[in-house]
């Protein structure tokens, strides 16, 4: 299948750069793995946030169809892991849109947004208020870290400045969706279920896992990592590898010491072999010379993952990044050149360590990303036949080659094609999400009518 060319020249209009700060403090990314552990595993996290954590409603709107409450609370993540927040992140706020009449039960769907979606007002517009009229459904919308009310000063628009942001982001929500599903229940409102598209879809997936009842899911246009995103997708285009590079360059934390925390091993994680970079556009491992080997202080030998027969520690999984400066030095030397020739060096400088710096950068930001976002680093709902995903076969933004399927991590799911890819199943395809959202709600109501 391929990619959609409206996705692709979409993203060539923004000529905006994600992660112009880097990868983040070293002991900030430190602190948010430690706490990946404990959050993904859902048994660990019964007493995080407490039954009757206090969520506050202060302004209310009423329109001819709906109230609108808009209400704010402290993010618990702020309490677990004081500081990680940007202080203007650290009051969640959102909106509560419920209908005047209701139709059947108290039906409430808590909506994340999705990259670029600040404050309410999209949400409120293309899904909050159809699915009162078409459904009956109350919509909760909250506000994520680092958008809208809750970006920080000298964030440009939605371009999270480090690649640890976007960590500290879902954290925060996977715990603030706990909160706010706790306050729903002790209201009285049933069912209740979670949705978003995009990025919004990965973040109501994360908090999902971390919910110790059934629950129906709609993730739409998203799947079981983010590391495709950053890595092979178009936004990958948009990542300012310069910075990126320099600094895991300039600082040997990231090698020698945040490597060691990353945990997931799975059948598509970077620590596994090279074949997830034959799909980037960014590298060209298919034109080696044939029978080339490689060796350094990590060898690779070409058509071969290093390590991948036999059981080995942490440290040495580690190592299986894919240096290529024998192999760029092999296609581009000049022998011709006498070794103290400044042109020679320039040759080298550029050909040897650029190249493989790109390549381990992408490698590491493959293994962080997987480390906080891979579905299957964190525990599988409580019942999966409620998870509906939507998803756009010629999606371009979310790559899915190379990396698991969401219906290998959570067998039961349920998942739905849309024809063409990201930007016009956004556009003109959000009446198929409500529509699952509709379907996995009366499913939990068919399965579980007594939980009321």
């Amino acid at each position: 299948m391929g990619v959609s060319r409206l996705d692709v020249f979409y993203r060539r209009l923004l000529l905006t750069k994600l992660f112009i700060g880097g990868w983040g403090k070293p002991e900030d990314l430190k602190r948010i793995f430690e706490f990946r552990k404990i959050v993904g595993d859902r048994e660990k996290c019964k007493a995080l946030v407490s039954e009757d954590y206090p969520v506050h409603i202060d302004k209310t709107e009423e329109q001819a169809d709906c109230h609108i409450h808009d209400g704010f609370f402290i993010s618990p993540l702020e309490h677990l892991v004081p500081g990680i927040l940007p202080p203007e992140a650290i009051k969640a706020r959102f909106q509560f849109i419920v209908p005047k009449v209701w139709k059947k039960n108290r039906p409430v769907c808590i909506q994340l947004a999705g990259t670029g979606d600040h404050f309410f007002w999209r949400r409120r517009t293309l899904m909050a208020r159809p699915m009162i009229k078409e459904a009956g459904i109350a919509s909760l919308l909250l506000e994520n870290p680092y958008y809208g009310y809750r970006k920080p000063k000298d964030q440009l628009r939605s371009s999270l400045k480090n690649v640890s942001d976007l960590f500290v982001m879902g954290g925060a929500l996977i715990l603030e969706s706990t909160a706010l599903l706790r306050w729903l229940e002790r209201e009285g409102y049933w069912p209740l279920g979670m949705t978003g598209i995009s990025m919004g879809g990965y973040m109501a997936s994360l908090a999902v896992t971390n919910w110790p009842k059934p629950i129906p899911l709609v993730p739409c246009l998203s799947w079981s990592t983010a590391s495709s995103v950053f890595t092979t997708g178009v936004l990958s285009k948009a990542v300012n590898w310069s910075q990126l590079e320099k600094q895991y360059a300039v600082n040997s934390v990231y090698e020698k010491e945040i490597i060691q925390l990353l945990e997931y091993c799975g059948a598509d994680s970077f620590k596994m072999g090279p074949e997830p970079w034959r799909r980037s556009s960014s590298l060209d491992l298919d034109n080696f010379p044939e029978g080339f080997s490689m060796t350094s202080d990590q060898t690779f030998i070409a058509g071969r993952s290093p390590g991948v027969d036999g059981a080995h520690n942490r440290h040495q999984a580690a190592d299986r990044r894919y240096h290529l400066v024998s192999a760029l030095g092999y296609r581009g030397a000049s022998s011709d050149l006498p070794s103290s020739s400044p042109r020679r060096e320039k040759t080298e400088s550029t050909r040897f360590c650029r190249p493989s710096l790109h390549v381990e950068s992408i490698s590491f930001m493959k293994g962080v990303m997987d480390e906080c976002t891979h579905m299957a680093n964190f525990s599988v709902p409580v019942d999966t036949s409620l998870i509906i995903v939507v998803q756009a076969k010629e999606d371009a933004y979310v790559p899915r080659a190379g990396v698991l399927s969401l219906q290998e991590i959570w067998p039961g799911c349920e998942v739905r094609y849309l024809s063409g890819g990201h930007i016009s199943a956004y556009l003109f395809k959000q009446n198929v999400f409500r529509q699952a959202i509709y379907d996995a709600f009366n499913r939990f109501c068919l399965k579980y009518p007594s939980l009321q």
